[in-house]
């Protein structure tokens, strides 16, 4: 790993990030910019923050895999059979996901893609999984990514760095989504 390698993960990776914070915070100058003709041609609002939501999450899947690929020397698991990690990051996936699919499930495209901040009326929800964790999706994709990388660069040093930086964008999404 090189500090050049991280940093154009860290950035790239940062990306949806900001984007979500745009919304978050000037949701009407998003409003403006989806009603551009070439953007708008794509739906609504929301469907224009999901399209992208698919986008941003295809390039994360692109830079886990491409770091496991380049720093796992042209593989992308680990030479070896640490069946523990494995399973652990297999479960870790599997909860985050049990998370994320419950907030998609609760919510609906309309809340999870920030609908309360663009004009729709958006009911508080206290089920499952909000009746765990105030962030559940978030909290799943951590999970999730934790266990992505537990299964696929376990035990390299640097099995814990994306990680790391993802963690840490998503609690500071939380934060400052309060």
């Amino acid at each position: 790993m090189t500090v050049w390698s991280l940093l154009v993960a860290a950035g790239a990776l940062s990306l949806e990030r900001f984007w979500y914070a745009w919304v978050w915070y000037d949701p009407e100058s998003f409003r403006r910019f989806c009603s551009k003709p070439l953007v708008a041609m794509f739906g609504k609002p929301i469907d224009i923050l999901r399209n992208f939501f698919v986008c941003f999450k295809t390039l994360q899947l692109s830079v886990f895999l491409s770091w496991c690929y380049i720093h796992g020397n042209g593989t992308i698991i680990p030479p070896g059979d640490d069946d523990l990690c494995i399973w652990l990051g297999s479960v870790l996936i599997a909860i985050g996901q049990v998370l994320n699919v419950g907030v998609f499930l609760q919510l609906g495209k309309v809340g999870v893609f920030y609908g309360n901040r663009l004009g729709y009326h958006v009911p508080r929800c206290r089920r499952f999984p909000f009746s765990l964790f105030k962030h559940p999706q978030y909290i799943g994709a951590v999970l999730s990514i934790w266990g992505f990388f537990m299964t696929t660069r376990f035990p390299y040093d640097d099995w814990f760095i994306l990680p790391v930086v993802q963690t840490g964008y998503y609690v500071a999404g939380a934060y400052l989504e309060q």
